[in-house]
């Protein structure tokens, strides 16, 4: 799928089926968030990956915006150097840059809570020099989901051309 397309289909997915996902594709998803774009190349992100049935479990009982996580196979966790100023935007690319390689490849996923994560963070063995940024469970979707089927604003009402305000035409 072109990167235009998988942006254009990819939708948050919330009911997973209990399949595996592979190593390699595990070790793609990851090396598309360790590539992603870095300011001044710091990368102050750490990835904790969990296939562990139980602790995705216990992570489910402590996500308070995602307790569905509980029925995905495989959980990226998402922590950012305390320290660093810009970890929040490069974890971000990160995170949509493994959003996106998991689409392309059939897999879904979304992004569960922003902050307060400190139990889980705990759970895990984050140190204190991190903070849990961001949970992302991944999974093959239960439903079949209707590819380019978003309900977004037209480009016209968020989108100028020169200034703001003036039409994107």
């Amino acid at each position: 799928m072109s990167v235009y397309d998988t942006v254009r289909t990819v939708l948050a997915v919330r009911n997973y089926t209990d399949t595996p996902v592979s190593v390699e594709a595990q070790r793609r998803i990851l090396e598309a968030g360790r590539l992603s774009a870095s300011a001044r190349n710091r990368q102050p992100w750490h990835f904790v990956v969990v296939d562990d049935q139980t602790t995705i479990g216990e992570v489910a009982a402590l996500a308070r915006t995602g307790p569905y996580i509980a029925g995905a196979p495989l959980l990226i966790l998402v922590a950012i150097e305390r320290t660093s100023q810009l970890a929040v935007a490069d974890a971000s690319r990160a995170i949509q840059s493994m959003v996106l390689t998991a689409w392309d490849e059939g897999i879904g996923s979304n992004w569960v809570g922003f902050g307060g994560l400190t139990d889980i963070a705990e759970l895990v063995g984050i140190p204190d020099t991190y903070d849990l940024f961001a949970v992302l469970p991944f999974g093959y979707p239960v439903d079949s989901i209707g590819k380019g089927e978003k309900d977004r604003k037209p480009l016209d009402e968020i989108a100028s051309r020169g200034s703001f305000g003036n039409p994107f035409t």
